[in-house]
């Protein structure tokens, strides 16, 4: 079916040709319509360019590390953040009911932060997890609760470009971050009981100077108990290993998707109903747009180490991601195929129930109860 929107735009460009007179000018513009209407629809790739500044070794830049868990809720599993630029309206929340818990993100007079914003507290958690690294092998102090970056470093480890818009862009974005926290209420079966933790993405920031144009100098950014015990409070670390690519990725969506994917797939492969997605996402957007878009995201196919598939199930369309290095282990065996799997290997397939993957609600001793 044609929509609404081309059918209107064509009967006018009809319109339009009616009323020329000149035969050789109509002939000529209704080739041009027709080469205009058959051409197909190119969408820009999932990745920005690297910026002019990317291949400077001016600083050190760690390997780019989240926290994907915290008192086993997977935080990676879904948005703790908006997802889009224009959703940082005054007090926003997202709600997730998850089946040992219910998850608010709540966002302060700034507004909410965005997956964008959330960069910094990846360059933060990054750069103590490689303080700690260089702690238990005796070659550093045990590191502090204090950040304390250049807005040089921020842009650098981000892989942003350099100009007056991204300085205006970073102040405003520790202002969300400082107003925007998680909270956790989870129930113990056992006692019926539910207790509640509430978690800050940062636990404050100031701006320690400038520089002579009135510019974001260097920062201070404190770091949060949750994430600060997650780093340094255990022999293994909770953390992830994220492809430096992720920060090259445009748009919030496919930035949610790839985090998904590096949770749960890992190496191998997980599979999602298009409504679960939508729901752990916290869009705003209607599910029929929701799906439009990541089907764009699919064609594409172009994610940092993740080929995303869309496929069939009993309760609607689904994702199913695999890790691309898989797939070439496995394409060497014979009689693979990408779209069955291999002989001998069940396929995973879509989980019961409304999660593809269930999270498990395991409160620590440590949980702090209000």
């Amino acid at each position: 079916m044609v929509p609404i929107e081309e059918t209107m735009w064509r009967r006018r460009w009809l319109n339009a040709l009616s009323e020329i007179t000149s035969q050789s000018l109509k002939q000529a513009l209704a080739r041009l319509g027709d080469s205009i209407e058959d051409a197909p629809v190119v969408d820009p790739p999932s990745l920005r360019p690297t910026p002019a500044n990317d291949n400077q070794l001016d600083f050190f830049v760690p390997a780019l590390h989240d926290v994907p868990v915290k008192d086993g809720i997977g935080l990676m599993d879904i948005a703790v953040f908006r997802l889009s630029k224009k959703q940082t309206r005054k007090g926003d929340i997202i709600r997730y009911e998850l089946p040992d818990a219910t998850v608010e993100v709540a966002g302060g007079a700034h507004g909410m932060a965005t997956i964008y914003d959330y960069d910094i507290v990846l360059m933060m958690i990054s750069h103590l997890a490689e303080a700690m690294h260089r702690h238990r092998k005796g070659q550093a102090e045990m590191p502090s609760k204090t950040f304390r970056p250049h807005s040089s470093e921020v842009f650098k480890f981000c892989r942003a470009p350099y100009g007056g818009r991204q300085y205006e862009a970073l102040e405003q974005a520790l202002d969300r971050l400082q107003g925007t926290y998680i909270k956790i209420a989870a129930s113990d079966r056992r006692k019926a009981v539910r207790r509640s933790g509430y978690f800050p993405l940062i636990a404050g920031a100031t701006i320690v100077s400038r520089t002579d144009t009135g510019r974001i100098g260097t920062l201070e950014i404190m770091i949060p108990d949750w994430i600060y015990d997650g780093v340094a409070g255990h022999k293994v670390p909770e953390i992830l290993t994220v492809n430096p690519d992720y920060f090259l990725i445009r748009k919030g969506l496919a930035r949610f998707v790839y985090r998904l994917a590096r949770k749960v797939a890992g190496s191998g492969e997980a599979t999602y109903t298009f409504r679960t997605v939508h729901t752990r996402c916290g869009t705003t957007r209607q599910f029929k747009k929701f799906a439009h878009e990541l089907r764009q995201l699919i064609a594409a196919n172009d994610l940092p180490d993740y080929e995303l598939v869309e496929e069939h199930g009993k309760e609607g369309p689904l994702l199913l991601i695999r890790h691309r290095k898989q797939l070439a282990d496995q394409a060497a065996i014979p009689g693979f195929s990408r779209r069955t799997g291999t002989p001998g290997i069940p396929k995973l397939g879509p989980r019961k129930g409304n999660s593809s993957r269930k999270l498990s609600v395991q409160l620590s001793e440590t949980w702090r109860t209000v």
